[in-house]
This record gives C-alpha cells, structure tokens and sequence, in this order.
C-alpha cells in the first residue's frame, strides 16, 4: 500500500492510504468534494453567525426615588377624593392624597371575602343554593342568581370577584361553619393579621357602609391578594361563565371593570366598587411601563372617573419616565 500526499490551501498535508489499483485521480475528486462541502458549512455557519439577531439592551430602570425627583405630582389632576399610586419594585409612594382617612370601600370588601374563603380551606366543589337569606335588603341592589340557583363554592367566587355580584358573596359567608358572623369575624382577624389597622368590616359584600378602609390599608391586602392564583384569575378575566347545578344552565358574568377590554393596560389583579356612601372605587395592580404598580382610587366623582383617574396617572408616569436623564438610570 502507498500514501497519497494532498495540500489544501497550506492549511497543512493530508496523507491518506492508497491500495494498489485505484486511481489517485479518482482520491483527488473525493477528498476535493469532503473539502468543498466542509467550506461551504465553514461559510455558512459564518453567515449566519454574522447575521444573527441580536438581543435588545434592556430598556434602563428608573429607581422610583429617582423618578419622584422629575415627577411634577401638582399636574396630576384626579377626580378620585382619595389616590394612592405605590411603586411595588421600591416600595415607594410616587402619589398619595388623603390616604390614611378611613371611609365605605364598598365591593373592594370582596377581596377580603375571597382571601378568608381561600384560607379557609372549605372545598371549593361544594354545592351552595341562593336563598332568601342573601337578599340585599340594605340597598336593594339586583342580582341575576335567583332564589333556587345552585353553584359551586368556586363559581360563586367567580360572580362575586368579577361580577362583583352580592348574592354570591352573601352565600359564601353563610355557608361557613359559624354562619355570616364567624366570617365577618374571621375577616376582620384577618385585616388585623396583615396590619390594617384602620379597616373594619361589617359584612362580606360591602353594601354596609361599615365597612371601611384607607388606600395605604388597602394596598396591603393587594399585596395579600396578590399571590392567589384564583383571585387573580377571576378578578382579570373579562368574561366568565358558571353552571346552575339546579337547572343545567350556563350563565355569563362580565368583569366590572372596563379597563380589562381595552388594550393597552397590564392588570394582574383588580377590583371595583360602588355604593352611595362610598362612591366609585377601584384597586388593582398594573404594570405601566415595566414598573409594578397598585393604584387605589376612592370615592370618585361619576361613573367612568376611576377609569380616567387611571388613564391620567398612567399618562402622568411614563410622560416623568421621558424627562428622566439616562445618565441616572441604573440597568
């Protein structure tokens, strides 16, 4: 047996064996077509390493205190009593007026109700029946659960976290062991256990203008709320459907908050409410420009104003975000 001897571009020798009676010719094409398709992987492979996309710099981080520094909160003009913006990431408030004044929270009380129901551990798949015992007899608001309509302890969480209905939220405290009482007991336990010290409930709807909080209050049970995968699914779902056991039927409940159907608005929790005493609230978390927000409004004047409030400090934060030098972002 002899060796063939082959250069590629001074790259160096290739010795390769040769038995007797094959052509070195026919070596040459060979090695000539391994060497060709090895180049062309070689191009390619640089190509498309040349050509790779490359990942966005991440957008630059204001710290709040930092953004507080641009922030003109004079221009922010709310038609909320009370307004209270707090910065999740920092832990700062970046807006705050008369947020430490008890006053009716109405529906915002849910959240309260769904948190001890949740804690409680009562199982979810349990049949519960509308009765009379759940009527409204303080405001004398409507509900579409009529007397005889039977839902799951967790369907009846969906109508009253996203319909905000309070048939449903009646029903689940009466069905506790204990009754209405013991929940409205363990509810304001609870309130103590998280440090809101100004907040006291009467029961677990909120249509009894006893019920009162203040925003710095409610921003802690947002933060309680917060990590309840249900809670948090219900209250952003914009629609959703029960089934009545009694009859078969479905029903649909729409969201009450109207923001959830716009686009623009990152929501991962929300809750609305409205009663004469307590005006029109809201509660959420949101996230406005990369930055993790709970915002409370109280007491705003007219139906649709809580929403604008809203628009207005999501407006009023990424305009400050603008004005901020670069220079004092930190990655």
């Amino acid at each position: 047996m002899s060796y063939a001897t082959l250069s590629y571009n001074n790259i160096g020798l290739l010795y390769l064996p040769v038995k007797h009676g094959v052509k070195p010719t026919n070596i040459f094409l060979t090695i000539g077509a391994l060497l060709s398709v090895s180049g062309a992987l070689l191009y390619f492979g640089s190509a498309k390493s040349e050509n790779a996309p490359v990942a966005p710099t991440p957008a630059p981080y204001v710290k709040a205190t930092e953004l507080l520094r641009y922030a003109n909160p004079q221009h922010l003009s709310l038609r909320s009593q009370v307004a209270l913006v707090v910065d999740e990431r920092d832990g700062v408030v970046l807006y705050g007026r008369d947020i430490d004044t008890s006053r009716p929270i109405a529906s915002l009380t849910k959240l309260m109700t769904a948190l001890v129901i949740l804690e409680s551990e009562q199982s979810l798949e349990a049949p519960i029946a509308i009765t009379t015992d759940d009527r409204d007899r303080l405001k004398g608001s409507h509900s579409r659960l009529h007397y005889g309509t039977i839902l799951t302890r967790d369907d009846l969480l969906r109508a009253a976290l996203s319909a905000s209905d309070n048939r449903a939220a009646s029903a689940l405290a009466r069905t506790v062991p204990g009754g209405t009482p013991a929940f409205v007991a363990a509810m304001n336990a609870k309130a103590q256990a998280l440090g809101m010290t100004q907040t006291h409930f009467a029961d677990a709807s909120g249509l009894d203008s006893r019920n009162v909080s203040t925003a710095r209050d409610l921003v802690k049970l947002l933060d309680a709320v917060h990590d309840q995968p249900r809670i948090h699914a219900f209250t952003t779902t914009s629609e959703m459907w029960v089934t009545d056991l009694a009859t078969g039927r479905s029903m649909a409940f729409f969201n009450t908050n109207r923001l959830l159907r716009q686009e623009g608005w990152g929501i991962s929790l929300t809750k609305t409410g409205y009663t004469a005493d307590a005006g029109n609230c809201l509660a959420m978390r949101v996230t406005v420009a990369g930055r993790p927000l709970s915002i409370v409004l109280l007491n705003s004047w007219g139906k649709y104003s809580k929403y604008g409030d809203a628009r207005r400090i999501r407006d009023w934060l990424i305009d400050t975000e603008r004005r901020v030098p670069l220079t004092t972002a930190a990655i």
